[in-house]
């Protein structure tokens, strides 16, 4: 009986031991997921935010990305936006917060590579924003690139993913031609 209560109390340390391991040394993935869970959670705002903790907020919105961060959005029906620095982030947060009242980001679709180095990472992301007022969310695919500086892994670059769409009149004309020139190909 001795024997049996020593393997459990074993098992129990070493299994304690492995979570408090992975509690205290996360992986660079896991890393990567919580501080773009962080960053969905600071970005977003609702109206009965006072004026300190908006100024607050968007000042914490910068503290995910690196001082030289360069960030491309092109985002259909918006101007395209391109900013430098964690000034210009710090400037967008807080003007998001005084032109509308309400934001929800979301990133239901993370995706993370790790590179070999273990020092950068690439996170393809869905994000999803609904702004009050607008009568649809704005869902779009967007490349993260973080890098491990100084301990921290932080934002150095964000780009917009641009994918197929036919939705958009140039696109549209070069997938009719596509598709007449593929059916003259098969006899149909």
């Amino acid at each position: 009986m001795k024997i049996i209560s020593r393997i459990v109390l074993l098992l129990v340390l070493a299994a304690l031991g492995v979570w408090l391991w992975m509690a205290l040394f996360p992986s660079p993935e896991k890393i990567v997921r919580r501080q773009l869970a962080k960053l969905a959670a600071d970005v977003s705002f609702s109206q009965n935010e006072n004026n300190l903790v908006k100024i607050a907020d968007a000042q914490s919105v910068a503290d995910f990305f690196a001082s030289n961060v360069v960030v491309n959005i092109d985002v259909p029906e918006h101007e395209e936006q391109t900013m430098a620095g964690r000034d210009q982030i710090t400037q967008a947060a807080l003007l998001s917060r005084q032109q509308a009242t309400d934001l929800e980001v979301k990133f239901p679709d993370v995706n993370v590579t790790v590179a070999a180095d273990k020092l950068s990472a690439t996170a393809d992301v869905t994000v999803q924003a609904t702004v009050s007022g607008q009568p649809n969310a704005i869902v779009e695919e967007v490349k993260f690139t973080f890098e491990k500086i100084d301990g921290q892994w932080l934002i150095s670059k964000v780009e917009t993913v641009r994918t197929i769409s036919f939705r958009c009149g140039p696109n549209r004309r070069i997938f009719k031609l596509l598709s007449a020139r593929f059916f003259s190909i098969i006899g149909a």
